[in-house]
């Protein structure tokens, strides 16, 4: 049975990759974008399965009333994806307060409204799947993308405790921890900070390991998401690429190691 898939952000990067993969396999989807015209060519080669809208995923009630038209228009939704966000780059002594606002509207807000519209209609059926795009940075944290780490780690927060609350209902929620990928998220989509001079021994030296990175390919990673949204049970957390999973586990190691460490003091403090 062919899937209803309602995605933000898909004028270009996983957005795009996992709507025409979702398409060219029989799924219909709703796709958003703030240009309208970035969908032409998915309008003109899908034009009954493919419905464009145009969306600011900041923009609250532009979020219900997008969910709502997608529902209306081909009868349910089986499939939510909040893609649409960017990062913001920036020492957290350099962000201004507009920046970091900017940045949780996006990459919180947004995929919490659209998680909000979608809910009502998910319950109704007794089933969906919501996928949050998070990152790796949404477990783990670098320097000069403070901004960005703050937004991921809420959207960790908020959908753990939604997957708790929802899987009475027959929804299933999945966050997806990208590592890194040759989409523009850290080019033209990316917003920077003025820089503070300060810092910027530090920021080259970020740079200069980030250059050794190999980055993966957006396009191998549609049969990963097909995959995850056909499982029976899928994943609470999947990572996407080799990286993420020797990053998490040398932080997580390290935690638990200060953790035990600190226990002694950490038990005395209960008082009693």
């Amino acid at each position: 049975m062919s899937k209803i898939w309602f995605i933000t952000g898909v004028s270009r990067g996983f957005g795009r990759e996992w709507a025409l993969a979702a398409l060219e396999r029989g799924d219909s989807v709703a796709g958003t974008a703030r240009d309208l015209g970035t969908l032409d060519d998915l309008v003109a080669k899908y034009p009954d399965t493919f419905l464009p809208l145009q969306l600011d995923v900041t923009d609250r009630a532009g979020d219900f009333a997008a969910v709502q038209q997608a529902a209306e228009r081909f009868g349910r939704l089986d499939v939510v994806v909040n893609n649409a966000g960017y990062g913001q780059f920036g020492m957290i002594e350099e962000l201004t307060e507009d920046e970091l606002r900017d940045q949780l509207e996006t990459n919180v807000f947004g995929a919490l409204w659209i998680t909000q519209a979608a809910l009502p209609i998910l319950r109704a059926q007794q089933s969906g799947h919501i996928l949050q795009v998070s990152s790796i940075g949404g477990i783990s944290a670098f320097m000069n993308l403070g901004a960005y780490h703050a937004s991921k780690w809420a959207l960790e927060g908020f959908s753990q405790a939604l997957s708790q609350e929802v899987k009475p209902f027959g929804i299933h929620v999945t966050l997806i921890e990208p590592g890194g990928f040759s989409t523009d998220w850290s080019g033209p989509s990316a917003r920077r900070a003025t820089p503070n001079p300060a810092y910027d021994a530090l920021r080259e030296a970020r740079a200069a390991q980030r250059s050794v990175m190999r980055s993966g390919d957006p396009t191998a990673t549609a049969g990963a998401i097909l995959a995850v949204v056909d499982a029976p049970e899928p994943p609470l957390r999947m990572f996407l690429g080799e990286i993420p999973l020797t990053i998490a586990t040398a932080d997580y190691e390290s935690r638990l190691k200060q953790w035990q460490e600190w226990q002694p003091i950490a038990a005395a403090a209960q008082g009693n």
